[in-house]
């Protein structure tokens, strides 16, 4: 059993599927790795700390020949496959519901025609023995932390009170928007940080989460949408008339806005218009979380800060890309629990089970087979 990892080349992408941890539990298990040059650069792994634990460092035409899995945190083009056995497995996020679904979708297509059996690591269901195998909720958390240290990074004030002999210095307020593993992450960011925090989102049963970490909640009653598998759904257009109407009571008190929004297989919902931004206080800072998705604030674009209003609007492509090693050691850690969890010794490889097998496979045999994908 050969797995090989790649590095990345998708723009601004500095993490690594694989480190020198992983690699050495995959060696015990029986696996032959091997690195492509380079490949930790970006989270700060050198090549030599893969030779320490056990890989071969080559360049990625070696890397990958002979492979029977690839594993990855985007999924790279076939091209870079060239060598790697028929049928082998790449285990990567392949975002084919992303801003521009025809790109995506034809990307499987392509893993299809080329015999490939792609697994979408983003697809991995929100079941209990799922939990350590999630690379979003992994990335997310990471993403939401980052989002908080960024948005204080940029606003002009403190975020915590301070009281000085020349007098005090009030408390930045925080309000969150969207309470998944990402907003909750951003709350308690914040509130460690000092700031008054609040919080909302369309699914009434996270107040008491909300409240758990030290934030208020604000919601309206009537401005429910809980979704599959933990995620929100959408609303309707009158909860959302209903909800630009909570929002816009709130915001204008705020200083820093985090939106998190996300419905999978759509685009981000917009709950943050130019007419509420105008309200804010000058100075104030909104970091969207989902712009790389088509954002949740209007005017919001990726990688820039733009003023609007004297309100200031930011957002990255890739948030948890910012913090590599970190995100890296994570995602790492997700790719050995998935394939190690289905190791058959016997077969001396991972054989997948149909409920989390189904969940992400996309391509088998030729043919793209995610019920998700078909129609």
């Amino acid at each position: 059993m050969r797995i090989a990892i790649l590095k990345e080349r998708a723009d601004g992408e500095t993490r690594v599927a694989a480190t020198p941890e992983t690699v050495k539990k995959f060696a015990a298990l029986g696996a032959t790795l091997a690195v492509e040059t380079g490949a930790g650069e970006g989270a700060s792994v050198s090549d030599a700390a893969y030779e320490e634990a056990g890989a071969d460092v080559l360049s990625g035409a070696d890397a990958v020949k002979g492979a029977d899995i690839v594993l990855g945190v985007q999924a790279p083009d076939v091209a870079a496959l060239a060598g790697a056995k028929d049928g082998a497995w790449v285990a990567a996020i392949f975002d084919p519901f992303g801003p521009t679904p025809e790109k995506g979708r034809e990307r499987v297509e392509t893993y299809a025609n080329a015999g490939f059996e792609a697994l979408a690591m983003e697809f991995m269901p929100r079941i209990t023995r799922a939990q350590s195998m999630d690379v979003l909720s992994s990335q997310s958390n990471l993403a939401g932390y980052k989002a908080v240290l960024a948005a204080a990074d940029t606003y002009g004030r403190a975020f915590p009170m301070m009281m000085t002999a020349a007098g005090t210095v009030q408390a930045a307020r925080v309000f969150v928007m969207g309470v998944g593993v990402a907003g909750l992450q951003a709350i308690a960011t914040a509130k460690r940080l000092g700031a008054q925090v609040s919080a909302t989102d369309v699914r009434p049963e996270t107040a008491e989460q909300i409240t758990s970490l030290g934030a208020k909640p604000v919601f309206d009653d009537e401005l429910s949408a809980a979704g599959e598998g933990g995620y929100a759904a959408e609303l309707t257009d009158e909860q959302k008339a209903k909800q630009a109407e909570l929002v816009s009571n709130h915001i204008a008190k705020q200083d820093i806005v985090i939106t998190t929004a996300l419905i999978p297989g759509r685009a981000a919902p917009r709950l943050i218009s130019d007419a509420q931004i105008a309200t804010m206080k000058p100075g104030s800072v909104v970091f969207d979380l989902a712009v790389a998705q088509g954002g949740n604030v209007e005017g919001s674009q990726a990688n820039q800060v733009v003023e609007r209003h004297r309100v200031k609007i930011m957002g990255y492509a890739n948030t948890a890309a910012h913090l590599a090693a970190d995100a890296s050691a994570l995602f790492a850690r997700n790719h050995y629990n998935f394939l190690s969890a289905f190791w058959d010794e016997e077969a001396g490889r991972p054989v997948l089970d149909e409920e989390i097998g189904d969940a992400v496979r996309l391509t088998r045999g030729g043919e793209v087979v995610n019920e998700r994908l078909k129609g």
